[in-house]
């Protein structure tokens, strides 16, 4: 655990100019931290000019008392400020694992009362368990409506044709398909008699050998 300070008295500094943290002035820098917790949460805030401002106030509140002399520098604030907040931290998973009851730590409880529900102590989010027979139910009872895109409306309307003309165009299509199935018929038949012709050639040539070239028989 971290202590107040270097001494049990007022707080007072070093010949080398090193400010000395008494329990006094800790006390002091944690109560006027405290009541700005506010300002310095803000997302927006100087802190430069904040920390300038807690430590002129801890000054005077030092003075007034019985450190007449003192004078506590912003820099000072914000390191000893650093230096309590991690010490927090710890205490604070502490208390959490064992109890508040098991720290000691002077400062934590009233660090806690602010610091507890801030966002300089984050709460961890509860992990939850998904159960598959609760999801899959849940899902079957959604109604799930799909998502169709915006189509343009058209600016001029489709015209209309009469119904004569409808029907010529259909005959004209069907007589199209109907010469169309003539020329393919004409073609197919023309393939099988040119198949024909070849056959009966072949079966020509198959059954009289004389019919050979005049070359071949000259050869053997």
């Amino acid at each position: 655990m971290e202590s107040a300070g270097g001494g049990t008295g007022t707080g007072h500094e070093k010949a080398a100019g090193e400010f000395v943290w008494t329990l006094q002035a800790t006390w002091q820098l944690v109560r006027t931290r405290l009541t700005m917790h506010a300002d310095f949460s803000q997302p927006m805030c100087k802190k430069k000019q904040l920390w300038e401002t807690l430590a002129e106030r801890v000054t005077a509140e030092l003075r007034a008392g019985s450190s007449p002399n003192i004078t506590v520098k912003a820099f000072d604030c914000d390191l000893k400020w650093r230096n309590m907040l991690a010490t927090y931290r710890k205490n604070a998973e502490r208390a959490k694992r064992l109890g508040a009851h098991n720290v000691h730590w002077e400062f934590f409880q009233a660090m806690h009362d602010v610091l507890g529900h801030s966002k300089e102590e984050p709460k961890a989010p509860k992990k939850t368990k998904l159960d598959p027979n609760k999801l899959s139910s849940t899902l079957a009872s959604k109604r799930f409506t799909p998502i169709l895109p915006n189509l343009p409306l058209p600016t001029t309307p489709y015209p209309s044709r009469p119904p004569q003309d409808v029907l010529q165009l259909y005959l004209e299509l069907q007589e199209r398909k109907l010469n169309m199935w003539t020329q393919q018929k004409a073609l197919e038949e023309r393939k099988i008699e040119a198949i024909n012709n070849l056959a009966r050639a072949i079966s020509s040539l198959a059954q009289d050998p004389s019919a050979q070239l005049p070359n071949d028989s000259s050869s053997s």
